[in-house]
């Protein structure tokens, strides 16, 4: 390789360009998966859920199509290790479904919002980008290690690899590895698609299907940059890598630890031992790619906190989504789109912890309201 473009340089600057598109797509086609649940919960609308739902199936299918084809090994992820820490997930889960409903949007909302020029956004990342760095190596840490984690199930015991549900179905069935990952990729994936296009309104908007289809695909594409392109040899360990990932494995889109960690880079700039990694350069690139829509559409408006008790419930909110998201290892993005494109079953405990904080939380308030 030219040694004037090292495997890190490509990681990284790669991975800030697909989040910047990343970010001004979300924007232009106003992506939210909190607003989502929200059309669901309060008044019954499907539009956004469907825009979810879209980028999910997308993902799933591509991820497990390069799966299957050896161009990454999903089971290097985080998602899918052996061990399923369900407890940590669920409440981690939960309770970043509680945050991210009383901060208005999660992670990745905000991280849009900001690059849009929202000063409340700022305040909010930086109070979750503290509480997540807490429960990475804090106070919280130590609650996370001591309650919670060790509240987990050993599949390797069971004889499984890890903890993806085609694993499960080969074990269970004797079918090929890669003939059981294209047995549950293949149909669920179009399951979500027959259901998404199902409406019609759905199928008119433009914005909302090429938006929702092209973040699956970027989500795919950051599964292939960080696990095929940035995966060599390391040419001072000699040592096969993952080059610039904070998890030194395969990663994908996920921004609650990666806020965290632009967090401690910019506060620890001379500590010689932190980079720019890519989980770094992806949360920074959304926020660019938001600022470059908002500019082009002249939708760039200075925003800040409506009143006290919005500022109130917007950094509970921002605190709760810090430590949720790193229980849970990930975000409505980490675990909704990336964790779920991995098949693995923990995704599935931490989204549908997600979804219940967020839906109890919304009826919680049409009630207080009302």
């Amino acid at each position: 390789m030219n040694d004037a473009v090292s495997p890190t340089d490509i990681v990284v600057w790669g991975g800030f360009a697909l989040a910047f598109i990343f970010g001004a797509v979300a924007n232009k086609a106003n992506y939210c998966t909190m607003g989502a649940i929200s059309d669901v919960v309060n008044m019954g609308h499907w539009g956004r859920m469907r825009m979810w739902l879209l980028t999910i199936g997308v993902a799933v299918v591509g991820a497990n199509l390069l799966y299957v084809g050896g161009l990454i090994d999903l089971s290097k992820s985080v998602y899918q290790r052996p061990t399923l820490p369900w407890l940590s997930l669920l409440v981690g889960g939960s309770l970043f479904g509680v945050g991210m409903t009383l901060a208005a949007g999660c992670v990745n909302k905000n991280l849009i919002r900001l690059g849009a020029g929202s000063l409340r956004s700022l305040v909010v990342l930086a109070f979750m980008a503290i509480a997540a760095y807490m429960t990475l190596k804090g106070l919280f840490a130590q609650w996370r290690a001591s309650w919670l984690d060790p509240v987990a199930l050993d599949l390797s015991a069971a004889g499984l690899k890890d903890q993806s549900l085609p694993s499960l179905l080969a074990q269970a069935s004797g079918l090929p590895a890669g003939s059981a990952i294209l047995a549950v990729a293949l149909p669920l994936g179009a399951a979500l698609l027959l259901f998404v296009f199902s409406d019609s309104r759905f199928r008119g908007n433009r914005v909302q299907v090429l938006g929702s289809f092209t973040l699956g695909l970027l989500v795919v594409a950051a599964w292939y940059l960080s696990g095929h392109i940035g995966h060599g040899e390391n040419p001072d360990t000699l040592e096969t890598v993952y080059f610039a990932t904070n998890t030194r494995t395969i990663e994908s889109m996920s921004f609650v630890a990666p806020t965290a960690y632009t967090l401690e880079l910019l506060m620890l700039w001379t500590d010689k031992s932190l980079h720019i990694s890519f989980g770094i350069a992806t949360a920074l690139g959304v926020v660019a790619g938001s600022f470059a829509y908002a500019l082009a559409s002249r939708s760039f408006r200075w925003e800040g906190f409506a009143s006290l008790s919005d500022l109130r419930n917007q950094l509970v909110g921002a605190v709760l989504m810090g430590f949720g998201g790193v229980t849970a290892m990930g975000c409505t993005v980490g675990q909704g789109m990336s964790g779920l494109s991995t098949l693995a079953i923990g995704s599935f405990i931490a989204v549908a912890g997600i979804v219940a904080g967020a839906a109890a939380t919304m009826k919680y308030m049409i009630w207080r309201e009302g």
